[in-house]
Order: C-alpha cells, then structure tokens, then sequence
C-alpha cells in the first residue's frame, strides 16, 4: 500500500545555512540580450561527448542540430542562435579544462527568432522508442545542475517498472531562485511535463515536493492543479505501447489527467533536493547502497526538467536556454534570466552591471556543490542553475585544526556515513578500507564541511577518495578485459 504523503515532511539529520534567496526571488524571469559569440561545449552532460553535424564556415538557425549524441548516454546540441560556425575546437571549459567545442557568431541582422524546430510526435500515440528519441534530440538534460540525460532515466531495464514519480521543487541550495520563478510563472507546463512522464511510464501518482520557503510557488502549482481539467489533452484514435509494456491507448490524455498530482509542502532544510533525501522526506523511502531510486520503483525529476518536456512535445521546442540565477553580494544587479546555452559568463555578468571590487569568487551553481570558475570566459551549460559572486566575507579560508571528534559532521550527515573518519582514510591513501565504509555513497553535498568546527575540507578530501576509487576500479577492469 502506498504510504500517504507527509505534510511539511522532511528526513533526518542536514543542515540549515543561511539562505540568502530574497535578493532574487521575487523577481520575474527576464531574457538575457543576445550577444555575439556563443561557445558549446560538445561535453556539458554526464555521458559521451555528442559528435558535431556542422563544419567551420556553416550557416546554421536558432534551434538546429549542430552535434549528436555520442551514445545512448549522450544527447543532442542545438545552435542557440541563428548565425554561422566560427570554429570547432578546444575552448575552456567551466571545469578549467580544455574541450572541444561549437564556436558560433551570431548574425547581427538576425531577429533569432526559433526555426529549427523538432519533429511533431504525439506523446499520446507514439511508441515508447519513439518517445525517448524524442527526449533525447530536445537535448533534455537534468536542469537542476546534474545534467544527466533525461531520456536514459526513461528507459527501463527489463522487468523494471516506476510506480511513483517525483518532482523536485525544492531548489535548496542558498541564493538560487531559478526554479522557484519556473514554478511561479510556469505551473502549468511544469504539470504538463509530469503528466507526461507519469502517463508513459504508467505511474500510480505524481508527487511534487516545494519546501515552506516558497509559499508563492506552492499556490501557483496548486492553482493550476486546480484548474487541470481546463488542459488541452486530447484523445487520440490509435494505441501503443509504453514503458515497460504499460499501455498507452486511445485514452491516454484523460488518463494522463487522472493520476494524482499532490502538491507537497517540505521544511526548509539541506540537501532536502537530493533525490535520496527528497525520497524519504516523502514517503519513508531508503534507496539501498549502491542504487538507483529506479530499485524503490522510483524516479526523480526537476521542475525545470519538467517544463521542458512539455515543451518538446507540445512546441517542439529544443534546449537552446535555461534559466539561471545571477546572485551573490558581489552582483550589482541580482537577476533570473532566460539565458541562451553557450553564453559567456563575463557576458551575463555584464548584462547585470558588472561584478563589485569587492568579489573574489564567481560560482556556477549554489554554494554548496557549485563549481569556482577559474575564468569568466566560460559558456553557461544547459546545467548552469546559477552565477554567484562572492567577496572575502563568504569565501575565506577558515584555520584549519585538528579533528576535535566532536560527531557534528556525522549529525549532519544525510548519508548516516561517518565523514571524519573518511577524510582521515583519504588523507592516509587507504583506499580500500575508505570503499569499504561506502564512500561511494556520498552525496558530496558538503554539509559535513558546513558543520566542522575546525575547518577541515573534509567533503574536497571526500571527493578526492571517490575519484581515487573509481580510477582504481576503471584500471582493474581494464586489466582483467587484456
């Protein structure tokens, strides 16, 4: 039996850091300006490289197809804009590394009005191959800064089915408001996106979780739920298959408008988004070490991920912009913006007024797992959530002092791991005894590193020990296939 949803549910153990989100939150989405360069990275999804389609000197339209998924866990790049390929080659990635990337300038007499569109498919009717094909050429990614391929979480092993899908709202990171503002002024297509989903996966409920800190978006979800049965679903006249052998007949849009959508209230706590935290925050859920919210008949969704299929099913719409927060005391101007993938992040910066003298740090995401950039001549990725500058007074480098075995960082903990004991095990090399205690189950969300009274980096040392592992493990199996 299911269980029932909890109100203002949360799990056990996090954080609380400040969270700094009036600045932007109230403020409407607005269109960042186009400008004239744009860089695509041909690698800013977890998977293969996609493989460019376009050749230096190439014209090529807004929304067209300028590279291909390099595998199945890979996706499809689109031009952002209307204009012609400068060149393909190395450009600095956000990651501070070189990869290979579309350079495009772009017309100015363009109006970059959208004309590479993708192919019609009726979700209603079409097979379900033919509905992750279609996922997969809108370049879906994880829009909540994963960026994992979203047509892959699609596809269902053999004997695999998903009861229960889950949509992330809760945007826990401090000073991001990005997906806060697609749920205010987007409900509608962040439902429709999850109907959707649930109607060809063949899920028994869809469950949206908004913490307490964004009353405003809670409302609009609810009031557009409210108003559903005015929607624009249709009966088509012919039948298909679903996921997973679930079929998708002739009344598949009054069966997509019947599974229940709730709309679910959650404290206000990190890493309340992670999908293993936002699963027992609703329904008591643990996912088992070592696995997939897929093996609790599970699958997780970002709001922003959501809108986003409803557009590339109802507009044909592919990824060519994301929203994404520009914030931090070092901003003049705080702003959302609807910014097209590949603009430079000096580019944003500037449409905002510029950084303060002030600012030390520019970060692409939150605070907490966001990444430092090392130039601000990097391109914004279809998982940038957000810009953030900071001065002296957020980035300072804490003394750092001897493990004191307080227990705070295993109180914060929302993996129940023991992070002390880790970092330690990393710094001696004693990389199996660190997989043994699972480090593979980190989330890397760093609250352990927020709640250490004497400054340790012990989420950097973490991260350090996991990469450590699975080179280890990537050798081994190398070895063993000669």
């Amino acid at each position: 039996m299911t269980r029932p949803l909890v109100s203002a549910a949360s799990f056990r153990h996090g954080i609380h850091p400040e969270e700094r989100k009036e600045a932007t939150e109230g403020l409407p989405i607005a269109r960042m300006p186009f400008v004239e360069r744009y860089v695509l990275p041909l690698s800013q999804h977890t998977g293969a490289p996609c493989k460019p389609v376009v050749r230096p000197g190439e014209r090529v339209v807004r929304g067209q197809v300028v590279a291909e998924p390099g595998g199945f866990v890979s996706t499809t790049l689109h031009a952002p804009v209307t204009g012609r390929v400068a060149a393909i080659g190395p450009r600095l990635h956000p990651a501070g590394k070189l990869a290979e990337a579309i350079e495009i300038a772009a017309d100015p007499f363009s109006t970059q009005e959208l004309e590479g569109r993708l192919p019609a498919v009726d979700w209603r009717t079409c097979s379900q191959a033919e509905f992750i094909a279609q996922v997969q050429r809108a370049g879906l990614v994880g829009m909540g800064g994963a960026a994992f391929p979203t047509h892959v979480k699609y596809q269902l092993p053999e004997g695999k089915r998903i009861r229960r899908l889950v949509v992330n709202g809760c945007e826990c990171e401090p000073d991001l408001t990005a997906d806060h503002r697609v749920m205010v002024e987007r409900p509608e297509a962040v439902l429709r996106g999850a109907r959707i989903v649930g109607a060809r996966l063949g899920v028994e409920e869809i469950a949206i979780g908004v913490e307490l800190n964004k009353p405003d978006a809670i409302k609009a979800l609810r009031d557009a739920l409210a108003t559903a049965h005015h929607n624009r679903l249709k009966r088509p006249s012919s039948v298909s298959a679903g996921a997973g052998g679930v079929p998708v007949s002739a009344s598949a849009g009054a069966a997509a408008a019947a599974i229940p959508i709730r709309i679910v209230p959650l404290r206000v706590k990190y890493p309340q988004g992670a999908e293993k935290m936002l699963l027992r925050a609703l329904y008591g859920l643990e996912v088992p070490a070592g696995k997939l919210p897929l093996d609790v008949e599970c699958l997780v969704n970002n709001v922003g991920t959501m809108a986003a299929v409803a557009d590339a099913f109802d507009e044909r719409l592919p990824v060519v912009e994301r929203v994404v927060t520009v914030a931090g005391p070092g901003v003049r101007r705080p702003a959302n913006l609807l910014v097209p993938v590949g603009t430079s992040v000096r580019a944003v910066l500037d449409h905002c007024g510029g950084l303060t003298a002030e600012t030390r740090e520019v970060v692409m995401g939150g605070p907490m797992m966001g990444m430092p950039l090392a130039s601000l001549d990097v391109p914004v990725l279809k998982g940038t959530s957000g810009l953030l500058a900071f001065t002296d007074a957020e980035t300072g480098v804490p003394a750092e002092y001897a493990c004191i075995r307080c227990g705070r960082c295993v109180e914060a903990c929302p993996q129940f791991l023991n992070p002390s004991r880790l970092a330690k095990l990393a710094r001696a090399g004693l990389w199996e005894e660190i997989e043994r205690l699972h480090v593979g189950d980190c989330v890397e969300c760093g609250s352990c590193s927020f709640a250490c009274p004497s400054g340790i980096p012990i989420v950097q040392l973490i991260r350090v020990a996991k990469s450590t592992v699975r080179e280890r493990k990537a050798k081994e199996k190398a070895k063993e296939a000669r």
